[in-house]
Order: C-alpha cells, then sequence, then structure tokens
C-alpha cells in the first residue's frame, strides 16, 4: 500500500495536479493539507472519476485537511479530543477549534492528516497555541499507542518544523525566527519520544519539502524539510521504500510543499475487489 502526504495549497487550485499525480504515482492514500476550502467547495468528482473516496475537515478559506483513499476509509476522526482553539472566543467563553487534524483508518492503519499551527513570529499569539497543540498531540499520541501497541499508526503533514539545522538553507537567516526555535523542536522531539520514528530520515531519504515562491527560493533549491511522515514501530517495519517527489515543485501552478510517500508491505486488496474504469 502507497501512502502519502501533501501540502496542496489550495485543493480548488491544484485539483488537476492533485489528482493526475495521484494517479502517476501509484498512490493509494494521500493525506492533504491546506485544502482551503469546505466539504461544499471540495471538487469531489476528480477524485471519484480517478477512483478515489475523499473525507475532509474543511471550515472556511484557511487552513482544511483530508483523505482521499482508493481503499476503504474507515473509523473518521474530526480532530483530536484535546486540541486547543484559538482566535475569538465563541459564545460560550471557549476558543473555536481550526480544520488541522483528521484520523482515518485504512486497510488496518491509522493515519491521521495534520497541518500545525505555523505559530507565525516568536511574539505572537499564535506561537504558544502551536507549542500548546503540540504539547496536545504528543500527549494524545502516547495514549494512541498505548491502547493500542500492535496497530500500525502514522502522523502525516505540514509540521511546519525544521528539526534540524540542515533542514533549512541556511541557519543563520532563521535566528530570532519561528520554525527553528529551540522549544519547537523540543516539542518535535517529544513526538519522537512518543514512540514516533521519521520514516524517510530513518532511511537515509535527503532533501527539502517546501521552497516559498518568492525570490526564486525553488531554482536556487533554498529550501525547508517542514513536512513529514512520522510512524509508530509497527508502522516501520512494514515500510519498504520512502521518497520526497521533488520534481512536483516544477511546472505550472505548482503547491509550494512536494509530497512525500511510503510504501508499506501490506495485501492492500483483492484485485478483484478494485473499482474497474473503462
Amino acid at each position: 500500500m502507497r501512502v502519502a502526504t501533501w501540502n496542496v495549497n489550495s485543493i480548488r487550485s491544484r485539483v488537476t495536479r492533485t489528482v493526475d499525480w495521484l494517479v502517476r504515482a501509484d498512490v493509494d492514500v494521500l493525506a492533504m493539507q491546506e485544502i482551503k476550502c469546505t466539504e461544499a467547495q471540495f471538487p469531489f468528482e476528480a477524485f471519484r472519476e480517478a477512483g478515489y473516496e475523499v473525507e475532509l475537515h474543511g471550515l472556511n478559506q484557511w487552513n482544511g485537511v483530508a483523505f482521499a483513499s482508493r481503499l476503504p476509509i474507515e473509523d473518521v476522526s474530526i480532530g483530536f479530543e484535546t486540541a486547543p482553539g484559538f482566535g475569538k472566543p465563541l459564545e460560550d467563553g471557549t476558543l473555536p477549534t481550526e480544520a488541522r487534524a483528521l484520523g482515518a483508518t485504512v486497510n488496518g492503519v491509522r493515519l491521521w492528516s495534520l497541518y500545525v499551527p505555523n505559530g507565525r513570529e516568536l511574539e505572537n499569539p499564535h506561537y504558544p497555541y502551536k507549542l500548546d497543540w503540540l504539547a496536545k498531540l504528543a500527549a494524545q499520541t502516547r495514549g494512541w499507542i498505548a491502547s493500542n501497541p500492535d496497530q500500525p499508526l502514522a502522523l502525516m503533514g505540514d509540521f511546519n518544523i525544521a528539526p534540524l539545522d540542515t533542514d533549512v538553507w541556511n541557519i543563520e537567516l532563521f535566528e530570532g525566527h519561528t520554525h527553528v526555535s529551540p522549544p519547537e523542536r523540543e516539542a518535535f522531539a517529544a513526538l519522537e519520544s512518543a514512540g514516533l520514528i521519521d520514516a524517510l530520515r530513518s532511511r537515509g531519504v535527503e532533501g527539502y519539502t517546501y521552497w516559498d515562491y518568492q525570490q526564486l527560493r525553488f531554482p536556487r533549491n533554498e529550501g525547508m524539510r517542514i513536512d513529514f511522515i512520522l510512524g509508530s514501530g509497527p508502522f516501520n517495519e512494514l515500510v519498504t521504500d520512502a521518497k520526497i517527489h521533488r520534481e512536483e515543485r516544477k511546472g505550472t501552478a505548482p503547491s509550494d510543499h512536494v509530497p512525500l510517500t511510503v510504501d508499506l508491505a501490506l495485501d492492500a486488496q483483492d484485485e478483484d475487489d478494485r473499482p474497474m474504469f473503462l
């Protein structure tokens, strides 16, 4: 089973590129981030025509996460239970939760599509919100693994953290900024301490996953590695191959992120059960 993650940076703007890549790359399950639309606005038909069903969590033109799968999607979870909110308080005094997490089980594998808060600047209220969100996620992850230690589990998506100095093109330019601050890196390490392994880095896969649109960042390879597939022990035991698809940053109107894939040693489904398209 081939599993992928991709911050598509607006699915309505990039539906053709996304679906075309799904078919070309022979992907079974794709976790998407920054779909930037509600369910009513999502371009379901293009995915259905290619043989994929979609589950999503989208509230407005910001954020939003989704799964596209050509295998049955089960046990869908909208957000995780303890996720903190952000923004203007609601009438009951609570903060609104954003569309940043979606869980689903496919072929016995528990997957999460995650769009971690950006943090913006170190002095911005979004920064402590980001750290709190990550702390709650780490606690949830420990609980998920403890309650079902044998089930393969993966947290996938845009983590908005560069864990190593080599994950940005010039660490000196990032001094005093988010994405590389010690608390953010400690939050990332806490996810690893909870029992997760970077499925790509642990297999020697190198490279950036994001390049800003400005200042010719991509042609100059001035990128960042902020997208990850973090898997539990049982998940990582299944991984047979992993890849960063750098070429998807090229061409017309690309996302500023590229997809990542891992291949799992699972019998995805009996071929006779696959839908047929003429």
